[in-house]
């Protein structure tokens, strides 16, 4: 175990790393309009232009400018917005929008896993039943029809049958529920279907079988043998859904007009803004390769029987 804990650290360190080079060295290649805002790069003249660039460090070799990036970071200087936020912190940004992206995010995953994973066990123990077909269809209808659209509807209709703010307001608390059930609806119908269908799969096992007619009860083979095996897969992907609630949701973050993360990445890329994106590209990877490694570790405490090892 602590072998693979050694070795998994090490390569996801190394990954951190190469996506890190890489991006850096792909954004030197852009074109260097990216470091000045549009009224800066109009009343420069080229000389004024070559001068600045040469002041921020742009001009030098690239490992020289990647060694320098590396030892802010290492000292805590995220560096500045060029084109997005003109001359603001990246780290007073962040710890703005960070905020409001991950009480939304960390909301809507507690509420999706309340509903998703009961709904997913109700679906499966109440096979072709009413409830089995409503919550297929609805994870069909959810997973089929374009988020857009019934995300819109869920904003008009029910702010308006239950009197709710249609836009996130900060000082009321009764504008969060609209942003929240939307972001929920997804992840309860990945939660529930995924869940129904590994629930089924381990039912029809010969060793649920053997179970039954050894005299065990259908609740004790549940909870024991059933649900232990069918909750694995759900298990491995929850630390990169909770890692990455941070990064926020393009499409419900614009609908609501929350101030958050959805879209920075987006509006950091199409308006060339080097350093943004970097920074960001560095907190998505590192997040999602520590979600991944806690996905193994947080599998071995909801099975003991798995081990970690070199030939596991």
């Amino acid at each position: 175990m602590k072998k693979y804990i050694l070795k998994r650290s090490l390569q996801s360190l190394v990954t951190i790393c190469l996506v890190i080079f890489v991006v850096f060295m792909m954004l030197r290649m852009m074109p260097t309009s990216g470091y000045f805002t549009r009224d800066d790069y109009l009343n420069m003249t080229e000389e004024m232009r070559m001068v600045y660039l040469k002041s921020i460090g742009v001009l030098d070799p690239p490992l020289t400018q990647f060694k320098n990036f590396v030892v802010n970071l290492f000292k805590g200087d995220l560096g500045r917005s060029i084109t997005v936020y003109p001359k603001l912190s990246i780290a007073t940004i962040l710890k703005e929008k960070i905020v409001y992206s991950a009480a939304f995010g960390l909301a809507s995953m507690i509420f999706s896993m309340g509903i998703g994973i009961p709904l997913g066990m109700l679906m499966a123990r109440k096979k072709d039943k009413l409830i089995d077909h409503i919550g297929t269809g609805y994870s069909v209808l959810v997973r089929s029809v374009p988020s857009i659209i019934y995300l819109f509807l869920v904003q008009v209709w029910v702010s308006s049958l239950f009197g709710l703010p249609m836009l996130f307001y900060k000082n009321r608390p009764e504008s969060w529920i609209l942003p929240v059930i939307s972001l929920s609806l997804s992840s309860i119908a990945w939660y529930a279907i995924w869940l129904r269908r590994y629930i089924v799969d381990e039912e029809n096992k010969d060793y649920i079988k053997f179970a039954k007619v050894k005299g065990f009860s259908q609740k004790y083979i549940t909870k024991h043998h059933i649900l232990r095996n069918a909750i694995v897969p759900i298990a491995i992907g929850i630390p990169s859904d909770l890692l990455l609630i941070i990064s926020g949701s393009l499409v419900i973050e614009n609908l609501y007009s929350i101030p958050g993360m959805g879209g920075l990445l987006v509006n950091a890329i199409k308006q060339m803004d080097n350093n943004l994106v970097q920074i960001l590209v560095l907190i998505y990877a590192t997040l999602s390769v520590i979600g991944v490694f806690l996905g193994d570790l947080l599998v071995v405490l909801v099975d003991p029987r798995i081990r970690l090892s070199e030939s596991e």
